[in-house]
């Protein structure tokens, strides 16, 4: 068995939280603005946020009974008795605190509005399935993680260089909200059986599998789309097509989710999922370097 907090920071999908990172960071060099010690802190702190996550989700879906033992995937930490609530909770509290960190260093550094950005996040965070009115139990979870994980995080991660946010970023950032939006599709996809039987309706539950599964294709198709219309427009770098390239990995993904109902199959087309998300924003990121 897997250290159990390995096993509940859920590592193939933390490449969410550093892709948008590393797009804002292509776009602070390209522009002559980067600052590695505000890269440093964003990447740190993006990737303690989605961890906190993580843990909370963990323990909050124990909680309500979210995560039975005949769920497909890997086991949860607190619903397999691997940790206790209160140890969880306590790794929730580590994790925000090395965020908050990060997230007074960028306050110094960028202002204010990091501050709101990082409170904002947190409160994200805890009620995705904590709280008396989980968001992620009523539908609204792709909205959520496409505007925190897509745009606060893709812009946010720009703003700390310069205490700037240019059109283009808010641009770049749409390809990232929609990848990152089909990762949890992905997961929603995974555990839909599961979810429908223990009351949890996430977007997936309430529009059944051939909707979602239409969802998901036309997040990562359009993500492509997005980027090769900005693209040639100029509204983004030019060289940001480069992200193009990573286009033949897109179909596999998509049929996978379609035909796969096995778990090693789902698993590997959420990790895979993640990974796209990861080349996709290298690429762009490596664009918009170039000026």
């Amino acid at each position: 068995m897997s250290n159990p907090w390995i096993l509940a920071a859920r590592p193939p999908t933390l490449w969410a939280a550093i892709a948008p990172v590393v797009v804002a960071a292509g776009l602070a060099i390209g522009q002559g603005v980067f600052r590695v010690d505000a890269f440093a802190a964003a990447l740190i702190g993006a990737v303690a946020i989605q961890v906190a996550a993580n843990f909370a989700n963990d323990v909050s879906d124990a909680a309500r009974g979210a995560d039975p033992e005949d769920r497909i995937g890997p086991p949860r930490a607190v619903a397999s008795g691997l940790l206790t609530a209160r140890q969880m909770w306590t790794g929730v509290a580590a994790a925000f605190a090395v965020s908050g960190l990060a997230g007074i260093y960028l306050t110094i550094v960028a202002g204010w509005v990091v501050l709101a950005i990082g409170i904002a996040s947190i409160i994200a965070a805890l009620t995705y399935v904590g709280g008396p009115v989980p968001y992620g139990y009523r539908g609204l979870g792709e909205l959520f993680v496409f505007i925190f994980f897509g745009l606060v995080a893709t812009v946010g991660g720009r703003y700390v260089h310069d205490r700037s946010a240019p059109a283009a970023i808010w641009l770049l950032a749409v390809p990232m909200g929609l990848l990152v939006t089909a990762i949890l599709v992905a997961n929603n996809v995974r555990d839909l059986q599961t979810d429908a039987a223990v009351g949890k309706r996430t977007l997936a539950v309430m529009i059944g599998r051939p909707a979602t599964v239409r969802l998901y294709g036309s997040l990562v198709y359009g993500s492509f789309v997005a980027i090769a219309v900005f693209a040639m427009t100029g509204w983004i770098p030019p060289w940001s097509s480069l992200a193009l390239l990573a286009f033949p990995l897109a179909p596999p993904l998509v049929r996978s989710i379609s035909a796969a109902s096995d778990g090693p199959s789902l698993i590997g087309a959420l990790k895979n999922t993640a990974r796209l998300q990861l080349v996709v924003g290298v690429l762009l990121a490596i664009g918009a370097t170039i000026n």
